[in-house]
């Protein structure tokens, strides 16, 4: 609380601390207004005399500016008029030359455009030209694909035409040649495709008739191949199996796979074949290469048309071992450890089982076309049969018929004949 003396009355009372703040600004805000009031007084007056002062001084100036302005302009119109006459003389020279310049420009520019007209033409010629140069690129390109694929359907032709004939001389030889025949055809069969190759392919193969049967048994063919030092690259035991339709006891490709791969063993080959047509119908057999060393080692049974891919792939399959046979020889006497050769081995046969695999898949496909050319010539085959049991029993009857039979109810056909023994 504070204690505040009145002036007036010379009392005393007491305020408190907002009131006191209250009284205080009143008082504080009315000696800033006198203040406020007081200054803006003085400065009026100041800001007149300053006014007046300036208004002399501004009018002073002027004057003298303007007398000053006045003479200039006196002398500059004298300047103007003749600076005027002389860039009117050089505008007029500009114009001259700026019109010679747009003429040579209109020159310049006809000239430009001829150039280029004829830039455009010889451009648009040498397109046309090259477009007809193209245009007969592409029909003697269509002309030569169109005679390429013609020869290749041509040369499809000729090859379905082969195959058509070979099954119809497989369905023959089936129809006509005992089982014994067969066997040998099948033989001759081989034998004459590998001689086919013998001097292009097999130059220095063996391939002749296994006779020698002084241990109990003999297969039909050995094929042995060596390198130009005299190294055997690879050795194959072929036996060839066939037998006819009429044959009474079917035989079984099983039957003769102990006894080939025991005359493999006898003759010292690596590889044993069996060329079979035994089991037809065998879907087994007729997906083309079959590999049977799960039974018997080193072992495949094949289709005749499969007689010389076996060889081919075994043989290619020696070859490439020969180079890993060269550097397993090499490691062992250096006492070089083998892993490397090993994986290298294992590689090679990993990749001619994949060969292998696809080759099968090929086969098949071949074969499966083969089967359904066989199915068509088997009806044919029935029709024909049936067609000569029909000319059989017509014959019988033929034979059957006497002059007796004849006339036999007839009596002028009896009478006839009977004036012919007359005569």
């Amino acid at each position: 609380m504070n204690e505040i003396i009145c002036p007036h009355c010379t009392k005393a009372f007491r305020i408190d601390e907002a009131g006191f703040a209250d009284i205080v600004k009143q008082v504080r805000d009315h000696q800033f207004d006198e203040e406020i009031h007081n200054r803006l007084v003085l400065a009026e007056k100041e800001k007149e005399s300053a006014v007046k002062l300036a208004e002399a001084n501004i009018k002073n100036a002027l004057q003298d500016q303007l007398a000053k302005k006045d003479q200039e302009l006196a002398e500059l119109k004298a300047k103007k008029e003749v600076e005027l006459s002389q860039k009117l003389a050089q505008k007029e020279h500009e114009l001259l030359e700026l019109k010679a310049k747009i003429d040579n420009a209109e020159v310049a520019k006809k000239l430009a455009v001829t150039e280029a007209t004829q830039k455009v033409e010889k451009e648009r010629d040498e397109l046309a030209s090259t477009i007809k140069i193209k245009d007969t690129e592409k029909q003697l390109l269509e002309k030569s694909l169109g005679e390429k694929y013609a020869a290749e359907l041509k040369e499809k032709d000729a090859i379905i035409k082969h195959k058509d004939e070979e099954i119809a001389l497989r369905k023959d030889m089936k129809l006509k040649l005992s089982t014994k025949m067969i066997g040998e055809t099948l033989e001759q069969h081989c034998e004459t495709e590998f001689n086919k190759l013998r001097a292009t392919a097999f130059q220095r193969a063996y391939f002749e008739k296994d006779n020698d049967a002084k241990l109990g048994s003999k297969g039909d063919f050995i094929y042995r191949e060596t390198d130009p030092a005299g190294n055997e690259i690879i050795s194959i035991m072929f036996e060839m199996k066939n037998e006819g339709d009429e044959t009474a006891t079917k035989k079984r490709n099983e039957d003769f796979l102990k006894e080939l791969d025991k005359d493999r063993t006898e003759k010292k080959c690596e590889y044993a074949v069996l060329v079979s047509l035994l089991e037809p119908d065998s879907d087994y057999y007729n997906s083309g290469i079959v590999d049977v060393s799960h039974r018997f080692n080193k072992m495949y049974v094949v289709r005749p048309q499969f007689f010389i891919p076996i060889i081919t792939l075994l043989r290619n399959a020696a070859m490439n071992s020969l180079q890993y046979k060269a550097e397993l020889a090499l490691v062992k006497s250096q006492h070089i450890d083998i892993t490397k050769f090993e994986e290298k081995m294992n590689t090679f046969k990993e990749g001619f089982a994949r060969n292998y695999e696809l080759a099968s898949r090929k086969f098949k496909d071949a074969i499966d076309g083969i089967d359904k050319t066989i199915k068509e010539l088997e009806k044919t085959k029935a029709a024909l049969l049936s067609s000569e049991n029909n000319l059989r029993l017509a014959n019988e009857k033929t034979e059957d018929l006497t002059i007796k039979k004849l006339t036999h109810g007839n009596p002028t056909m009896k009478a006839k004949f009977d004036e012919l023994d007359k005569l």
